[in-house]
């Protein structure tokens, strides 16, 4: 396969519609076309690989037999929209995936019209696919029509309870709805559970219905390993009888499974389900992840995520680091105090190795719990396991926290349960956009009463902050942290428990005060060195602690400099909002102290650099500088103030 492919089948589509002019064998060949050119601007790009070669000729499918965009097509998460983005018009951008003022690297509603419903976190499809259901047979009407609505979802995605509290509501309506279960046996890690212990019974050697003859036979179609894995179901299937799969128990028509790489199953099945569907229907495709390119086939994810790398080989350009990652430093200090207390455990959903906690799993199997896509389950089973003595780690990305915080306010914080959550992708994360953002935990979590919340500034903070939440059974607890590398600060042996609710001084200065909440210290430091060349030391001082603020801290930056600056990275109502409301209450205002508070703007920003994204928010360093001047009336070179 060479950087260039010969696509000539695929250089003659401009849109969906043009597929329908290829007969079948050609849209094998166009399937083909379609995945070279998906490893190509994927290696140029990088991103999100293995998912979207798991669905290339089911993509090809959909697109030839269906009508986009009156047809709504919506992929659950997203990851795996590339080779959709090639065949909608997208195809002379595809080589700007996830890059500042490029393409997307989800599907987003104002890229094109061929992405009628934007998607990153999962399982959101088959509730948004039946409310364009209901909203055609209601009348509703959007710039292309309303016909048919399609879900495509993964089986890690089928896992969360939202895919099926849709499920359930769209068979009660009884809506014609069309859901395709795209069945890898893995999402971003292998996925866990019951329901994936089911998805494996269904690998039977026949189909459970005669739906119109369209799939029948079709198991004894697929190749290894899926036969194999028929057989190995056989025995446990012989107690279900047709028409009693859980799908068919919540109302849906079941057909599968289906080989997903087979163009003469997918176009049949397919076409039939179009011509003859009556209420919501599934089709259960069995699909292999990176499927076609060895390399990603042969990597552990399947080539979940890659940087740039080298078509031929597979070989990801790394720019190597002398700073370990955030992940990495507290996946081996949570690993480290968990070999000193056998009552710390560790829970995530459905990301072992991106939070780190694939280091502690290897060595502690039992105290590490991967409960799937289900964050409400993960806190609620957390918090239960803090009331049974236990000493949890909740571990998840900042955004996907998002989906359990209910359970964090009902079930962890009016119950004051030593729930310890350790937040990763804290801040504005790059290449994947506003949708991964850890922009708003900050605010969220430390408006809630007993809360005590950190901000690692490097990654020696870091190991301090793992260290002072193993010890801490008062309460809920959480600490914050980036993606990507540290700084690359000297390493102590083990971390120190710090003080609740206690900051650091870390440079002694006059006039004004920068009070910092998180990584931008960094920053900080630099805007410093610049301020020093025109004669202004700062004092700089790390907060460390949100919530409980350190009172003495704050109160004493106020009173002696006559200006103060809070920053850190999240939004609005964060950090900042409490050391307002702290200097409100004591009346420091009235002083005549000059506060400001740098925060993330009131926006959503996109996929950029990190680099670039915090310049878009005004928070690198020169704009720190300038913010100083700005609060101490001092001009910059060609401004004059008054």
């Amino acid at each position: 396969m060479s950087d260039t492919p010969q696509t000539p089948l695929l250089d003659q589509v401009d849109r969906p519609a043009d597929l329908k002019r290829f007969s079948d064998a050609q849209l094998i060949q166009l399937a083909g076309e379609l995945r070279a050119e998906t490893v190509s601007a994927v290696s140029v790009t990088g991103g999100h690989l293995g998912a979207g070669l798991g669905v290339v000729e089911l993509t090809v499918a959909l697109h030839a037999v269906f009508d986009a965009p009156r047809d709504k097509i919506i992929w659950d998460v997203s990851h795996q929209c590339y080779p959709h983005k090639i065949l909608t018009g997208r195809r002379n951008r595809i080589r700007t995936l996830r890059m500042k003022d490029g393409l997307s690297g989800f599907t987003k509603r104002s890229e094109s019209p061929y992405d009628p419903f934007g998607a990153a976190h999962s399982s959101t499809s088959i509730s948004a696919a039946l409310g364009f259901s209901v909203a055609r047979d209601l009348g509703g009407m959007t710039p292309e029509g309303l016909g048919d609505a399609i879900a495509v979802i993964g089986d890690g995605a089928m896992s969360a309870g939202m895919a099926f509290e849709a499920m359930n509501n769209a068979g009660h309506l009884n809506k014609r709805l069309i859901v395709i279960l795209n069945d890898n046996e893995m999402s971003i890690a292998p996925p866990v559970g019951a329901l994936s212990s089911y998805l494996s019974r269904l690998y039977a050697e026949e189909p459970f219905q005669d739906f119109k003859a369209a799939a029948k036979g079709a198991v004894s179609l697929l190749p290894e390993p899926f036969r194999e894995g028929a057989k190995r179901a056989k025995d446990m299937l012989k107690g279900l009888a047709v028409g009693g799969t859980l799908f068919e128990k919540l109302g849906f028509s079941y057909v599968g499974p289906i080989d997903g790489h087979d163009m003469n199953q997918l176009l049949p099945v397919l076409r039939t389900v179009k011509a003859r569907a009556q209420g919501p229907i599934l089709i259960h495709v069995l699909t292999k992840k990176g499927k076609g390119y060895a390399p990603a086939e042969q990597a552990r994810d399947k080539g979940h995520a890659t940087a740039k790398f080298d078509v031929i080989t597979g070989k990801q350009k790394t720019t190597p680091s002398n700073a370990p990652s955030y992940t990495s430093v507290f996946g081996k200090t949570l690993t480290q105090l968990a070999g000193q207390d056998d009552r710390i455990v560790a829970v995530t959903a459905a990301m072992p190795d991106g939070t780190g906690l694939n280091l502690f799993a290897e060595r502690f199997p039992s105290r590490c719990f991967d409960v799937g896509i289900a964050e409400q389950h993960g806190v609620t089973f957390s918090a239960a396991l803090a009331a049974g003595g236990l000493r949890p780690f909740c571990t998840m990305y900042s955004t996907f926290l998002q989906r359990g915080y209910d359970q964090v306010v009902h079930d962890v914080a009016i119950q004051r349960l030593p729930v310890r959550f350790a937040i990763d992708r804290a801040g504005l994360v790059g290449a994947d956009g506003a949708t991964h953002a850890g922009s708003y935990d900050i605010a969220y979590l430390a408006n809630l009463p007993g809360f005590v919340v950190m901000a690692a500034a490097d990654e020696a903070e870091l190991m301090h902050m793992v260290a002072t939440a193993a010890a801490h059974d008062d309460s809920p607890i959480a600490f914050r942290y980036p993606r990507g590398e540290g700084v690359g600060v000297e390493l102590p042996e083990q971390g120190e428990v710090l003080a609740i609710g206690k900051g650091r001084m870390i440079q002694q200065g006059k006039r004004v005060a920068l009070l910092s909440f998180g990584t931008r210290l960094a920053e900080i430091q630099k805007a410093a060195e610049a301020l020093a060349a025109r004669g202004i030391t700062p004092t700089i001082a790390d907060a460390r602690f949100a919530k409980p603020l350190d009172r003495d801290l704050i109160l004493s930056l106020a009173s002696d400099h006559e200006a103060l600056i809070t920053v850190e990275e999240g939004a609005v109502g964060g950090f900042g909002s409490h050391v307002a409301q702290l200097l409100a209450e004591e009346g420091v205002f009235d002083t005549g102290l000059k506060f400001r508070s740098m925060v993330l703007p009131d926006t959503f920003i996109d996929q950029a650099s990190p680099a670039d994204m915090y310049a878009v928010a005004g928070m690198n360093a020169a704009q720190i500088e300038a913010r100083v001047l700005a609060v101490l009336g001092v001009a910059t070179i060609g401004e004059k103030r008054a």
